[in-house]
């Protein structure tokens, strides 16, 4: 029914940038909460960003004031604009959302495939 995509991630010398986005498809009713989460070689998934379908977001503190989450709903889209990356970046970058589908009453948990990111020194 549905499914996310995500799309951007690369190599990078540190102190460059990237930008992730990721795009919902499918039977959509509406879309809630969306996010990115990361994971590191050897470390648990961490919450990156994460931003409200009214446009409130949060970030993990070691990416605030580097990172920026936006999303554009006509779209279903959300984006991940990641400035002044740092080699400590480096991880595979996962999409989520909360999505409520077409003829169903109840939001699901829906994640993207992930997207490697890799920052060199």
């Amino acid at each position: 029914q549905v499914q996310l995509v995500e799309s951007g991630g690369g190599l990078v010398q540190a102190g460059g940038s990237l930008r992730l986005s990721c795009a919902a498809s499918g039977s959509i009713f509406s879309i809630n909460a969306m996010g990115w989460y990361r994971q590191a070689p050897g470390k648990q998934r961490e919450l990156v960003a994460v931003i409200s379908s009214g446009g409130r977001s949060n970030y993990a503190d070691s990416v605030k004031g580097r990172f920026t989450i936006s999303r554009d709903n006509a779209k279903n889209t959300v984006y991940l604009q990641m400035n002044s990356l740092k080699p400590e970046d480096t991880a595979v970058y996962y999409c989520n959302a909360a999505i409520e589908a077409q003829w169903t009453m109840r939001s699901a948990d829906y994640w993207g495939q992930g997207t490697q990111v890799t920052v060199s020194s």
